[in-house]
């Protein structure tokens, strides 16, 4: 098993930066990659980014692409996602996620964090 706890939310203005993280419990083949999701209000939860422990290439929303940056420290176990250029339509809650491929952590994850709320104002 493997627990997935995200940090960094919070709020922010209209074109500031935040950066969230997500550190796992611990690194297994069954949480080789891991993506970040967020889910609006009213809204279906979409996939933000993804990337690999070991394959670092990464993979992004439209929506985020130039704007947001997925990274992994592979010491601390943490993935971090920093976002900048904030729009008000990014608020959301943020979830982190994890499974044995990447293209199950993007369509099905095995494990999923509890989220944190990011609250862009106008």
């Amino acid at each position: 098993q493997v627990q997935l706890e995200e940090s960094g939310g919070g709020l922010a203005q209209a074109g500031g930066s935040l950066r969230l993280s997500c550190a796992a419990s611990r690194r297994t083949f069954s949480s080789e990659y891991m993506a970040w999701f967020r889910q609006a209000p009213g809204k279906q939860r979409e996939l933000v980014s993804a990337i690999g422990w070991t394959d670092r290439s990464t993979d992004y929303a439209d929506s985020v692409k130039g704007r947001f940056t997925a990274s992994v420290d592979n010491v601390k176990n943490t993935v971090y996602l920093q976002m900048n250029s904030l729009k008000p339509e990014d608020t959301a809650v943020y979830f982190c996620a994890a499974a044995n491929s990447r293209l199950a952590v993007m369509r099905s994850p095995h494990y999923w964090g509890q989220g944190t709320q990011v609250t862009v104002s106008s």
